[in-house]
C-alpha cells in the first residue's frame, strides 16, 4: 500500500494501484482483403495502434494489454469462420480475457445476428466489449443502452428471416410441393420429393378401408396389430427405426392426413400436391365426414356408442345434461353384470341439495326412445315432406353458393393478374418511394388473393357436404323403412348415428315418470344448416314412462 489511510486509501481518498482490480485486455483486428498486408505498416497495425492508445488511457482503471495478438487478415466479417477470432473465443471461454477492444464494431462482425450471439457469450463470461472509434463500451451504462438497441434490431432481423421462411414454404406448398419434416408413413423422401413405398402404401389403403367398414380407429389398430402389420417409423433421412404397434392416435394421424389423397395443406387451404396419391380423394373425404361424426347442433358419436342418448338427454328438474355411467355387480352365480345408467351432472357435481334426480336405467330410457322412433318410421307423409323440404334447401343454397363461386373465381383471376403485374414492376428496377408504394400494393393484393382462395376452398367443401346430404337422408329413410329388422343387425355406431339424425332432445322427469322426446327437423339437420330460429315442426311425444324409465 502506498497510502497510510484506512482500507488502503491515501490522503486524497483514491484507491491505490495495488488494490485496484486488473482488467486483462485483448485487441482484435480484422481486414477483409489481403491487399496491403505486405506493407511495413498496414491496416491491422493501424487498428492495433489505436486500440493500444485507448488501453493506455485506461491504465488508471487497471486496464493492461495482453501480449497475445488476434489478427485476421483477409477474412470477411459476414461470418465467424476466422482463425484468430476462433482463438479469441476459446480464450474468452477459458476465462483469460476481461475486455475485448476493437477499432470499430464491424471489425468484430458485420452480421447483426452473429454480433448478438457473440455479445451473449461475452456477457456469460463477464467480458466487456469496446469499440474505440465509436464510443461504444459495454462497461458503462450508455454502452449497454446501445447494446439493447442493437439486440432489438437483431430480434427484428430474426423475425423477418422467420417470416420470409414461412412465406417461402407456404408459396411452395401452394404449388403442391412437400417442404420437408417427418416423412409420412407410406412414403420415402427422394431428392426432396415424396415417393410411394408400396408395402407401406398397402397398409395405408387397408387402414382407410377398415375404418370405412368399422368406423373405429381402435378396431383398425387392433386388426393391424393382430395380423402383425406393424408401423415402421422413419428417422432422419428416411432411415427406418424399430417397428411399433399401431395405436388409436397413430391410426388417426393416417386417416386425417390429406397427403395420402394426393393433397397437401398450405395454410388454410388444401391443394393438389405433386406427389402420387395412395388413396382416392373421394375415399379420403368419406373418412373425414365419418370422423367429424357431427349432426349439426348435435353431439359427437362419442367413444362409447352403446350409450345411444349421450348428449341428448337432460334432467327435467334442473335442466342439466345427464351423463352416462356404469357399474358392475356380482350375481349369485359368481359372474358380474354391468348396469348402465344416466345421471344428472348437477347432482353429480354439487350433490342432492342441488338436484334430487336419481340415476335412470339406460336400457329402459333407450327402449322408450326407440319406440318413439318406430312411431315416426311409420309416418310416410312426414318422410315425403322432409325429403321435399331437404331438396328445396339444397337447391336454394346450391344456387347461392354457385353464384358466389363464380364471383370468387373472377376475383382470383383478377388478383392473380394484378399480383403478376406488380411483381414485374418491381423486377424492372424501380427504386425509391415508388418502389415502396408498389411493394405495399403487392402485399395487399397478395393478402386479398390468399383470402379469396381460402373462401373458395371453404365454399367447395360446403358444396361437397350438400352433395352428401341426399345420401345421408336416403340412409336414414332406408333405416326407418325396415326399422325392426335392421335395428337388430346394426352396429352400436350406426344405431347411435341414426338416433342422432332423428332426435333433437330428450327430457326425463324422474318424479312424474314422464319423458319428452323432441324429434329433429331432419331437412335442417341433414342439410347442415345451423340457424336455430327457424320454425321447426317438432315431432313431440310426451307419454307415461312408468315401468320403462323408473329407477
Amino acid at each position: 500500500m502506498t497510502g497510510n489511510g484506512k482500507n488502503g486509501k491515501n490522503g486524497k481518498g483514491a484507491i491505490s494501484a495495488e488494490a485496484r482490480p486488473v482488467k486483462r485486455c485483448a485487441i482484435y483486428t480484422r481486414k477483409s482483403t489481403t491487399a496491403g498486408l505486405e506493407q511495413d505498416f498496414n491496416s491491422l497495425d493501424a487498428q492495433r495502434e489505436a486500440c493500444e492508445a485507448y488501453i493506455r488511457n485506461q491504465e488508471a482503471q487497471g486496464w493492461t494489454l495482453l501480449p497475445e495478438s488476434y489478427d485476421d487478415g483477409g477474412f470477411t466479417g459476414a461470418n465467424t469462420e476466422r482463425p484468430a477470432f476462433q482463438h479469441l473465443m476459446v480464450d474468452v471461454e477459458a476465462g483469460k480475457i476481461d475486455v475485448i477492444v476493437t477499432y470499430k464494431v464491424d471489425r468484430l462482425s458485420r452480421s447483426l445476428l452473429d454480433f448478438a450471439r457473440i455479445i451473449e457469450i461475452f456477457e456469460r463470461h463477464g467480458v466487456s466489449f469496446v469499440s474505440v472509434t465509436q464510443n461504444f463500451s459495454t462497461a458503462d451504462a450508455m454502452g449497454r443502452l446501445t447494446l439493447s438497441l442493437l439486440m432489438s434490431f437483431s430480434v427484428f432481423e430474426r423475425e423477418m428471416i422467420a417470416e420470409r421462411t414461412r412465406d417461402k414454404m407456404l408459396a411452395s406448398r401452394k404449388r403442391g410441393k412437400w417442404t420437408g419434416g417427418t416423412v409420412p408413413f407410406g412414403y420415402q423422401s427422394v431428392d426432396k420429393k415424396l415417393v410411394v413405398v408400396e408395402n407401406e402404401a398397402a397398409v395405408v389403403r387397408e387402414i382407410f378401408s377398415l375404418y370405412l367398414e368399422t368406423r373405429s380407429s381402435l378396431a383398425v389398430a387392433r386388426s393391424l396389430n393382430e395380423r402383425g402389420l406393424l408401423k415402421t417409423v422413419k428417422g432422419k433421412n428416411s432411415l427406418p427405426k424399430p417397428a411399433r404397434a399401431w395405436t388409436v392416435q397413430s391410426v388417426g394421424q393416417i386417416l386425417t392426413s390429406p397427403i395420402y389423397a394426393g393433397l397437401i395443406r398450405a395454410g388454410d387451404l388444401v391443394v393438389p400436391a405433386e406427389h402420387e396419391a395412395i388413396i382416392g380423394e373421394s375415399q379420403y373425404k368419406a373418412v373425414q365426414r365419418l370422423r367429424a361424426a357431427y349432426t349439426p347442433s348435435g353431439p359427437r358419436l362419442g367413444r362409447n356408442p352403446s350409450y345411444l342418448l349421450r348428449g341428448l338427454i337432460r334432467c327435467a328438474h334442473c335442466g342439466a345434461a345427464m351423463t352416462p355411467g356404469s357399474t358392475r355387480k356380482k350375481r349369485k352365480k359368481g359372474d358380474a353384470k354391468e348396469y348402465r345408467y344416466y345421471r344428472c351432472s348437477t347432482r353429480d357435481k354439487q350433490g342432492t341439495d342441488a338436484c334430487p334426480s336419481r340415476p335412470l336405467p339406460a336400457e329402459a330410457v333407450e327402449a322408450f326412445v326407440i319406440e318413439r322412433i318406430k312411431d315416426v318410421a311409420q309416418d310416410e307423409k312426414l318422410l315425403r315432406e322432409t325429403w321435399a323440404k331437404l331438396e328445396g334447401r339444397i337447391a336454394t343454397e346450391k344456387a347461392t353458393l354457385t353464384k358466389r363461386r363464380q364471383a370468387l373465381a373472377g376475383d382470383i383471376a383478377r388478383l392473380s393478374l394484378e399480383t403478376r403485374r406488380l411483381a414485374e414492376s418491381l423486377g424492372s428496377g424501380i427504386s425509391g418511394p415508388a418502389r415502396q408504394i408498389i411493394e405495399g400494393q403487392l402485399e395487399q393484393t397478395s393478402n386479398l388473393l390468399t383470402d379469396s382462395e381460402r373462401q373458395l376452398h371453404n365454399l367447395e367443401l360446403r358444396l361437397d357436404a350438400l352433395n352428401g346430404s341426399r345420401a345421408n337422408f336416403t340412409w336414414v329413410a332406408r333405416m326407418l323403412k325396415n326399422f325392426d329388422i335392421l335395428w337388430q343387425s346394426m352396429t352400436p355406431v350406426n344405431r347411435r348415428r341414426l338416433v342422432l339424425a332423428l332426435v333433437n332432445e330428450i327430457t326425463v322427469n324422474e318424479k312424474t315418470d314422464t319423458a319428452t322426446v323432441v324429434m329433429r327437423d331432419w331437412a335442417e339437420g341433414i342439410s347442415g344448416e345451423s340457424e336455430g330460429n327457424r320454425d321447426r315442426p317438432d315431432y313431440q311425444d310426451e307419454a307415461s314412462a312408468a315401468g320403462e324409465a323408473r329407477t
